[in-house]
């Protein structure tokens, strides 16, 4: 059986003490020449030595790491946040340690196993978190943490965007398109984002004389599967246009729509949000909403590490654009 390489192997290799390799290793070599700064690391490569883990925690006081909770993992719309978030974390050499957590329980059990492996701070992307949590748990261990937008507690850093902003958007566009008989697809219990999104939307049909009624919603799981199994109840109001509050829920209609004969947008348009990769290959291309993913990611993980390297900064609250991205499943109905 192989043995891993010690740092009493690289020292020995080096001609130099143990001290002296770990100073170097740990940025704190200023004082060696640069030849033997360049024979430590060379035979670091060489000899393939990996730091151990926890003394090197010990000696910097920092995990170099960055706790990620997200709702859904599988959700296209997270995955692409996560690679955000991955690439801003590498390039200031932190690494990102991701938990999928949906469940308040479950959530509050990985934020303090993240601590006992001693996390510099959070990025929470998940609604389920509380304020009990964040005062308990986050804040008494003077954890840095920055909140997504869905999350209604807002007293930390904060990344958003105006979804009521969104849904407006999402019924302008129906209206120009003359559509009047709608139905909304959303959870029975939305987040504090999607009741924004549903809010700003029957707002402008409200205004235009033609408001949502509490029966023109479907409630749908946020996923394929929920608006796959919403189908026939959109089905069962006649509508000529969906909004769906994720582009995850629109694909799924779109299957349970072509099952029962219904064409798209002839027949039955649909508005997603989000917009995911796959909305632009599916059949028609999805008219959606526009959420810059990958940007909330680099964003939030850029002001972490403000955070994490001053930690007297005032609140940092940074807000994204979102875009109305105009495709095929939409039609546009005689006047």
């Amino acid at each position: 059986m192989t043995r891993k390489v010690s740092i009493k192997d690289l020292a020995e290799a080096s001609g130099v003490s143990v001290t002296t390799v770990s100073q170097i290793l740990n940025g704190k070599g200023d004082r060696f020449s640069d030849e033997t700064k360049r024979r430590v690391t060379a035979l670091q490569k060489s000899l393939g030595y990996v730091p151990d883990f926890n003394a090197r925690n010990l000696i910097m006081k920092s995990a170099r790491t960055v706790g990620v909770l997200v709702p859904d993992i599988a959700n296209p719309f997270f995955s692409i946040f996560i690679k955000g978030i991955q690439e801003v974390a590498r390039k200031n050499d932190f690494v990102p340690i991701i938990f999928d957590a949906n469940e308040s329980q479950q959530l509050q059990s990985y934020l303090e196993e993240l601590i006992q492996r001693a996390a510099d701070g959070f990025i929470i992307a998940s609604a389920t978190i509380d304020r009990d949590a964040v005062d308990t748990i986050l804040k008494r261990n003077e954890i840095p943490y920055l909140l997504f937008d869905q999350n209604a507690v807002s007293e930390g850093d904060r990344v958003w965007i105006d979804d009521e902003e969104g849904g407006r958007l999402a019924a302008e566009y129906l209206i120009e398109n003359n559509h009047k008989k709608i139905v909304i697809v959303a959870p029975e219990n939305p987040t504090e984002n999607i009741i924004r999104r549903i809010s700003g939307f029957k707002e402008v049909f409200a205004k235009a004389g033609n408001p949502i009624k509490d029966d023109d919603i479907v409630n749908s799981e946020v996923t394929k599967n929920g608006g796959y199994h919403a189908v026939s109840q959109i089905i069962e109001k006649d509508p000529t246009a969906v909004f769906t509050i994720s582009d995850e829920i629109a694909i799924g209609i779109y299957r349970g729509l072509k099952e029962n004969g219904y064409q798209i947008p002839n027949d039955i348009s649909v508005m997603g949000y989000d917009d995911i990769d796959i909305a632009e290959y599916v059949t028609p291309e999805l008219s959606t909403i526009h959420q810059p993913a990958f940007e909330m990611g680099q964003v939030a993980t850029e002001l972490l590490v403000n955070r994490l390297k001053n930690r007297k900064l005032q609140p940092q609250y940074k807000k994204l654009s979102l875009k109305l991205m105009k495709r095929r499943s939409v039609k546009r109905l005689e006047d």
